[in-house]
């Protein structure tokens, strides 16, 4: 039904790297790209494009340039918010910053979208890393500018680096823990240092940070919220806005970097419109009248039910779906373990059986998901069945402190019989609550306490209460009182950043690559730093112990390995109920753009590699 945030949606996210790892970095773990002088990074040393290669190939080099695109955010990450804005400082955790300030940015690399986790040369045209993987040095182009017209220099990314570490998101803070230092050498060369206890993606990490202006930053606070648009560097700048309305991206004419082969086809929209609605319904209407040009369609009824209206059915507005080969993460209710209610996974299983999936996908999906089953879904990265040779030489060591099960098939969620009440279902639920110490008093559990046992659904999208409310009867038979609890956006922000919630619902997308961003969704540290992903407050060593080994992984194969050993430790912890994912991008869109050919595997980047077709735009009347 709703995407959640989404922090699968820019370079950062996929390729956060950094963060408290306990090991420090086999010599025989370094990328083959060390010691040698590039003009890209991955992970494991592999990279499709070779220096003199011209475009990405999923882009259109002969795009044509102008026109606007409107829409409503469908991702979003840091302290961003789909609903409304306040400040246009998106790199801190205070205020409600709008969606796509990174188009305004740019950074020393940039993702190659049709590969796992590689990274070229935008600022920076080569990179360097050290021998023994502890440092790597970045050569930046000399017409580099930000758009004043002033010099991007070393020192402004060092500047950058230095201040994100410290003042930037908990989300950035924690991934470049293990950046020692970042030095100008001179105007063009800048040397990063490591601790020695980071992964191969921590290079790759700060060569997509956004760089920022130390001139400018000397003049305002960048620990603030501001409405000041910044300096910045980027393809795009801050254009006309209206506050908690809309905001503009305009596209700089003069772009420095717009010849380069890594943004050469891309960019192509003059104005980039996000406008901002507090419903659902109220965005599907705009988009109905024409005001919204592009809208990513996250309701199942709505997809089903309501396109019907006459600009589609005279074929100004089209009705696609694209298919999405990224790993579809983590959608579900999290439970905040931090809360003694839900300290026992009994309970948490027990909540997880009065959700009929099976009823909900029929009567209130139209059949169009599929039950979650991994916190890695649809890659992989997912555990399947029972652990093979691989996975048990690294869940061996932890026989005794995780349960049985995680040494069995991995826990899949219960299979109903679709009637919306399932009998069967309901007095396993209650048998465990009773093995948890709940006793049934009337038509309420008590716990040991004494106390009723209850609890809210925290949300900020008045669609989801059709869903939750058949989950809270379900739980209401079983003598648990639930109830579904709407906020303003600002609101269920702030709580989910301390944590002021009993049970919230969000999905996380994960990275073909893990980094040390999986870090702020399950490990100790995060579940005590505000802001963090970590809704659940997952803290176990034996969670934080195979991270290390997702993170520190020599190979590919190994990572594999190493994730789906943690996702059947995660998933025998019970701490979510999982939801449902679909394996495409379902899009209306007024039928006046163009897209490339070829899609990338790894992301659905509208924004940059689309484009306005002028004869379509004038066939449905939609000429600026």
């Amino acid at each position: 039904m709703i995407a959640g945030k989404d922090i699968n949606r820019r370079d950062f996210i996929k390729l956060s790297a950094a963060g408290a790892a306990v090991l420090s970095l086999p010599a025989t773990a370094l990328p083959a790209f060390a010691s040698s002088q590039m003009h890209g990074l991955s992970v494991f040393g592999d990279l499709k494009y070779g220096p003199d290669f011209t475009n990405f190939d999923y882009v259109n080099p002969e795009a044509p340039k102008g026109g606007r695109i409107v829409l409503t955010a469908p991702s979003w990450s840091y302290n961003q918010n789909p609903q409304t804005y306040n400040t246009f400082n998106t790199f801190i955790l205070k205020g409600d910053a709008p969606p796509r300030m990174e188009l305004c940015f740019d950074s020393l690399m940039v993702r190659a979208y049709d590969e796992p986790d590689a990274v070229y040369g935008l600022v920076a045209e080569a990179a360097k890393v050290a021998p023994d993987g502890n440092s790597v040095t970045f050569y930046l182009r000399d017409e580099a500018r930000f758009h004043d017209g002033s010099p991007l220099t070393a020192e402004d990314v060092a500047f950058s680096l230095n201040i994100l570490k410290e003042k930037g998101h908990p989300q950035i803070r924690q991934v470049l823990k293990e950046m020692v230092s970042a030095e100008a050498k001179d105007l063009r060369n800048l040397l990063v240092t490591f601790s020695g206890e980071h992964s191969n993606q921590l290079p790759l990490l700060v060569a997509v940070m956004p760089i920022l202006s130390q001139k400018y930053y000397t003049r305002y606070d960048f620990a603030q919220s501001t409405l000041t648009p910044p300096l910045s560097s980027g393809p795009y700048t801050v254009g006309r806005h209206e506050i908690g309305r809309f905001i503009e991206y305009q596209a700089v004419e003069d772009y420095w970097a717009k010849d380069l082969p890594v943004v050469r086809g891309q960019n192509n929209f003059s104005v980039i419109r996000l406008d901002f609605f507090r419903e659902r319904q109220a965005a599907f209407e705009a988009f109905k009248k024409g005001n919204v040009t592009y809208h990513e369609e996250f309701s199942s009824k709505t997809w089903a039910t309501e396109y019907t209206f006459p600009s589609l059915v005279d074929g100004r507005v089209a009705k696609k779906e694209y298919p999405d080969h990224r790993p579809a993460g983590a959608q579900g209710w999290f439970f905040n373990t931090r809360r003694a209610k839900f300290a026992d996974p009994r309970v948490r299983q027990a909540i997880g059986m009065c959700f009929d999936f099976e009823w909900s996908n029929q009567a209130l999906f139209f059949d169009l998901y599929t039950r979650t089953q991994s916190f890695f879904e649809n890659s992989e990265m997912k555990a399947e069945g029972k652990p093979d040779a691989a996975q048990l030489a690294l869940l061996e060591p932890f026989r005794g402190q995780v349960p049985d099960s995680v040494f069995g098939d991995a826990v899949l969620a219960p299979v109903s019989n679709a009637s919306g009440q399932d009998r069967k279902m309901l007095s396993k639920a209650a048998k465990l609550m009773q093995e948890a110490g709940y006793t049934r008093e009337g038509d309420t559990l008590h716990g040991p306490d004494g106390k009723p046992f209850e609890f809210e659904f925290l949300s900020n999208a008045q669609s989801f209460e059709r869903i939750v409310q058949p989950f809270v009867r379900n739980l209401n038979l079983i003598g648990i009182r639930a109830r579904f609890r709407l906020v303003d956006p600002a609101q269920y922000q702030a709580r989910l950043n301390e944590f002021d919630f009993d049970v919230c619902a969000r999905r996380f997308a994960m990275s073909p690559t893990l980094g040390a961003s999986i870090r702020q969704f399950w490990t100790s540290q995060a579940a005590e730093t505000s802001g963090s992903y970590n809704l659940a407050g997952i803290s176990d060593p034996v969670v934080d112990a195979l991270v290390d080994k997702a993170i520190l992984a020599p190979t590919r194969a190994d990572m594999t390995t190493a994730a789906r050993a943690l996702d059947r430790v995660l998933r025998a912890g019970h701490y979510w109920v999982p939801q449902w994912y679909k394996p495409v991008h379902t899009v209306g869109v007024w039928d006046m753009f163009g897209n490339p050919q070829t899609m990338p595997r790894y992301a659905f980047p509208v924004e940059t590699t689309w484009w306005v077709d002028l004869e379509k735009a004038v066939r449905i009347g939609k000429v600026d």
